[in-house]
């Protein structure tokens, strides 16, 4: 009886409870129930707060602070030790949505982790630790000087929607759960890829209604309408004279209305300031609130927030508090759905255990990963695999032991990375393996860095403490320590470290050196900012640069001296962003009669070279030859590793050249230089041990190239040009290497295809079965494509992608493989309507290993 007694009064206590909470307080109740009822109880200035990025608590409701921007690009970015999965570039190479799908199962997993048990320990919901993840990036990448098109999944309309669905579902867990485990947000909506120079200005006003149709929305539609993707991220420019941030075309008439999305968009970040600062489509930044809020923008990601004017919009007469409304009520939706306004215990996904992040499980799938992205564009006379019993080897380049290249952009840290060199090492043994860099990536000198030699209070490298201020007045809000030379921006809204304000702070780098032995150091230092370089306390340089500007400082160090070195950083402009780079080393100049001196007894040869990450990437201050603000000027090989390759090749060397790229680079000298090109994209924390086990043969590559690489900038039309005429496989037939591309340690046979009727109707599905057989002598992977074609569409592209399929064989296996084409294989653009469309007509269905005519077959069906 007093069991049932203390039960009867633990289910009153629960009634109780709930009749005492306020609707929105109610778990039980649905999201939009919940966030009628609180918005019911906001004030304008409440509203107005809530629709900025970073969303301040209202204590008086209960309210906690939220920031919707975090990033989880290939892992949870910005963050340490996490797991650090291949740039998207790469993992397009592997046409396995599948394996994509469990590996953002896994980054969502880590995020929720990494958020509870911040929470737990008392830390804020803070930028880059939050629920809300700006990703995936499903922007076509048109141009390969692009510097953002490694965040993406290549060229194809097709593949991209693909993994674009398979991101957005790991990130955002079952459909059925009653709490999203993230919400992911799909960008940069629309028509966005560069250059990153001209973005906040640039006005888009000749997109064909084809290639807006055909190429620049087909994997946003697909995210929003197969995978439910709960954000939508506008992007800078103006197409058709509207910012996209205020696009009414693009916000209303196709996403909402004609794709039925219910959900959030949110801004790129300073957009809205765009209206006004640069686009010049609105007088100030209340107008350009209002028209980014008409338009349907709902959150402004930011900084002096045009959004937290919108009561004086109201004021004015631009807006009603009623349209406010619908933007609250779709952000509120979305925090009510993650679960963050309720008790952790009703939140499964609070319960993951801390040990999940980078797990053994983790690391498998980055392994697993970095092995499939792994493409082999050329393998003269087979000299690939190398034999682990093979004679000595040497390991060159400017990548070779690297690890922060392996890293790609928008990344976390991980706990580990394997370099290229390391991963050689589980093949040879050490007196086996001659390593030397070489050249540098870019420059014509190399400086070895001797930051691991240095210390400071007792710990190897250089200590940074960081103020949020600009004359380290104050406490301290964070600290740092590096162990390599390192670069640091706030572009692209980055922080120098968690914690550290964008504007307005001041950093102190501090370590001690003490020689070996005596003779010249050099101190490279590029800062945006105030800066000035202390040596035993004394000043020797100080400088303010309101540009990019390398420096480099010589310093004679005396052997049985030490040297405290202490550069001090303050971020003064309001209009620049903050960046600061350092490196310690000691300079040598490229010398490859050196080199080959040292390679006299060696006669093969792994280049490991490319380019970096540091080079492409989002808004970056960069000026080298090659490379301008994050983007490329060219698509060769640089310049300095282009000659060491040759010299090798002069001497006789048989060269494996391994390019680490997170776009096409043009190689067409290097075709004659190098007997064998592996491209290894930057595969993340396990891309040394994928590349040894391609290059050993302990993995056979499977990688198909997810984008043209051309054979030079000359084939390709000009950088602003948007239409996709002689741009990409589909309307451009002369490559280097073809998309869809890749070889392997064995041959394959595609006999020809089988199609379950010869003609179908309009809006229905087909099965084509292609029988694929492994005609070489060991076990390996291919992947079956079907590309479409429409005869007498004289407009239309050359053909594109609508169906493919990995397909593993063992030596002399044969396999019938079943494709499941959809009625969307036939879905192509109509003038007449201006619409995509399934037109009546014979379609030709060309199917093979890569979309270069030769390595395709076809068989023609009828649409009726």
């Amino acid at each position: 009886m007093k069991k049932i007694f203390y039960l009867l009064l633990s289910f009153i206590c629960a009634i109780t409870s709930f009749a005492q909470m306020l609707p929105y307080q109610n778990p039980k109740l649905s999201s939009e129930e919940r966030a009628k009822d609180l918005i019911s109880r906001l004030t304008a200035v409440e509203k107005a707060a809530l629709m900025c990025d970073v969303s301040e608590a209202i204590p008086r409701l209960g309210i906690k602070k939220f920031n919707w921007w975090s990033e989880a690009l290939h892992g949870y970015a910005n963050n340490n030790n996490v797991t650090v999965f291949p740039e998207p570039i790469g993992m397009a190479a592997s046409f396995d949505d599948e394996l994509v799908y469990h590996i953002f199962d896994a980054v969502s997993d880590e995020a929720r982790t990494k958020y509870h048990d911040a929470m737990r320990h008392g830390e804020e919901n803070r930028r880059f630790l939050s629920l809300s993840v700006w990703t995936p990036n499903v922007n076509i990448f048109r141009d390969p000087r692009w510097g953002r098109g490694q965040e993406t999944y290549g060229e194809d309309p097709y593949l991209m929607s693909r993994m674009g669905i398979s991101v957005v579902k790991g990130l955002q867990g079952p459909e059925d759960s009653r709490y999203k485990k993230l919400l992911a947000c799909a960008k940069h909506f629309a028509v966005h890829s560069g250059p990153e120079s001209t973005r906040h200005t640039v006005n888009l006003t000749d997109i064909s209604p084809r290639d807006l149709n055909e190429t620049y929305l087909p994997a946003f539609k697909a995210v929003v309408t197969e995978a439910g993707v709960r954000e939508v991220m506008c992007a800078y420019q103006r197409l058709d004279n509207e910012p996209c941030c205020g696009n009414n075309k693009l916000l209303q008439k196709i996403l909402r209305d004609d794709w039925g999305f219910k959900y959030m968009v949110v801004s790129d970040c300073g957009a809205i300031s765009d209206f006004w600062e640069h686009h010049k489509v609105s007088p100030d930044p209340v107008h350009a609130a209002a028209t980014a809020a008409l338009a349907g923008t709902d959150v402004e990601c930011g900084f002096d927030y045009a959004f937290s004017r919108l009561p004086d919009a109201i004021e004015k007469g631009l807006m009603t508090n009623q349209e406010i409304d619908k933007h609250v009520m779709r952000l509120l939706i979305g925090r009510f759905d993650l679960g963050e306004m309720d008790n952790d215990s009703l939140v499964p996904w609070s319960k993951l255990p801390a040990s999940v992040i980078n797990s053994d499980a983790h690391k498998t799938l980055a392994l697993d990963m970095a092995r499939e992205t792994m493409t082999l564009l050329q393998n003269k006379n087979n000299i690939l695999p190398l034999s682990k019993s093979s004679e000595k080897i040497a390991v060159i380049g400017p990548n070779a032991n690297a690890d922060q290249v392996m890293w790609g952009n928008y990344n976390g840290v991980p706990v580990h990375t394997i370099t290229a060199l390391d991963g050689i090492r589980t093949k040879l043994p050490e007196d086996k393996i001659l390593y030397d860099k070489g050249c540098d990536v870019v420059e014509g000198t190399i400086t070895e860095t001797i930051i691991p030699e240095c210390s400071f209070e007792s710990k190897a490298g250089v200590k940074a403490t960081y103020w949020n201020t600009p004359d380290f007045s104050g406490d301290s809000v964070a600290t740092d320590r590096f162990l390599q030379s390192f670069k640091l921006t706030t572009a692209g809204q980055h922080e120098f470290a968690p914690g550290v304000h964008l504007k307005k702070f001041s950093a102190k780098y501090q370590t001690m050196y003490a020689p070996a032995q005596s003779g010249e150091i050099v101190l490279r230092i590029e800062a945006i900012g105030d800066y000035e370089l202390q040596v035993n306390g004394q000043v020797l340089y100080r400088n303010t640069a309101w540009r990019l500007n390398p420096s480099r400082y010589p310093l004679q160090v005396v052997h049985g001296k030490t040297y405290n070195i202490e550069v001090r950083y303050m971020q003064t402009q309001d209009w620049a962003d903050a960046t600061f780079s350092m490196n310690i080393g000691k300079e040598k100049p490229t010398n490859f009669d050196v080199l080959l001196e040292k390679l006299k007894d060696i006669q093969t040869v792994v280049f490991i070279g490319g380019i970096s990450s540091r080079l492409e990437g989002e808004e970056m201050p960069v000026m080298l030859p090659g490379f301008k603000d994050g983007d490329r000027t060219d698509i060769e090989l640089p310049l300095v590793q282009r000659n060491c390759l040759k010299a090798l090749k002069d001497a006789g060397k048989k060269i494996i050249f391994v390019n680490c790229s997170g776009s096409a680079v043009g190689l067409v000298p290097e075709t004659q230089t190098c007997d064998a090109i592996l491209q290894a994209w930057y595969a993340g924390e396990a891309s040394g041990q994928a590349i040894a086990d391609a290059l050993f043969g302990d993995v056979n590559p499977s990688g198909h190239l997810p984008i043209t690489f051309y054979k030079n900038i000359q084939q390709i039309p000009a950088f602003e040009n948007y239409s996709m005429k002689g741009r990409t496989y589909r309307y451009f037939s002369d490559p280097l290497f073809p998309f869809g591309f890749g070889l392997s340690y064995t041959t394959f046979s595609i006999g020809d295809a089988a199609l379950e009727k010869s003609s179908i109707k309009a809006g229905e599905k087909i099965l084509m079965t292609v029988p694929v057989s492994n005609t070489g002598a060991r076990e390996g992977t291919e992947i079956v494509q079907v590309y479409v074609r429409n005869p007498n569409d004289s407009d239309g592209p050359i053909k594109t992608l609508r169906a493919f399929k990995r397909v593993s064989l063992k030596a002399g296996e044969q396999q019938d493989v079943t494709i499941e084409l959809l009625p969307t294989t036939f879905e192509l653009f109509d003038a007449s309507s201006n619409s995509m469309k399934i037109k009546s007509g014979s379609y030709e269905l060309l199917y093979g290993t890569s979309s270069d005519p030769k390595d395709l077959k076809s068989v023609n069906v009828v649409v009726q």
